[in-house]
């Protein structure tokens, strides 16, 4: 009985206290899109790794002799486009937290920039196979296919992604959540970037 008592006393006293208000840290676009990308990275680890024992353990030096080198300048200034791309958006985010509808123009300039980055990479895996380099050609191209391939696929989503908040900014109808969303999972694209061009193409 004594113990029943004190419990509603219990429940009278919480019920007294005032609402505890939690901040939220983060838009749960941006916890959910940071959590798909540590997943992500440690894919990108898992086939780096795969690649370092291949490299490694590789009969007669690496890459093969006889197949041809892989286009490590012209990559060079792909790479400084892709870079250029993270400045560009980290202006449009300055400015969108000025005025929401001034970010429509770097969201561009970096939205062309990544799809130059694409299509340049698309026209050096053309050259690649049109020299005989294919994913059964060695054990060093179906790496290079398969790393520099998925990464790819990423940056397409990347771009895709960065076309709809460009499209919501014009439209004036941008919210900073989705901004930051797209931001984490393009930026996980240029971060990356960089590491697999070293590993792969040198």
């Amino acid at each position: 009985m004594q113990g029943a008592i004190m419990m509603d006393k219990v429940v009278d006293i919480r019920r007294k206290m005032p609402a505890v208000q939690r901040r939220q840290v983060a838009p749960n676009g941006v916890i959910g899109m940071s959590l798909f990308v540590m997943a992500e990275m440690m894919m990108f680890a898992g086939l780096i790794s795969a690649h370092a024992i291949g490299k490694t353990t590789a009969i007669g030096g690496w890459p093969p002799a006889g197949q041809p080198r892989l286009p490590v300048e012209e990559t060079a200034v792909n790479t400084a486009a892709l870079l250029l791309s993270a400045v560009v958006l980290a202006f449009a985010q300055r400015a969108f937290k000025r005025d929401p509808s001034a970010a429509a123009r770097p969201l561009l300039i970096t939205l062309l920039l990544g799809t130059f980055f694409v299509g340049f990479q698309g026209m050096e895996w053309v050259a690649l196979l049109g020299q005989g380099v294919t994913m059964t050609t060695s054990t060093h191209s179906a790496f290079f296919y398969l790393i520099i391939g998925t990464h790819g696929l990423h940056a397409v989503a990347a771009i895709i992604a960065l076309g709809w908040i460009y499209l919501q900014a014009r439209k004036q109808a941008l919210r900073q959540s989705a901004f930051a969303t797209v931001q984490v999972f393009w930026y996980f694209v240029v971060g990356l970037w960089p590491f697999l061009y070293w590993k792969v193409y040198f």
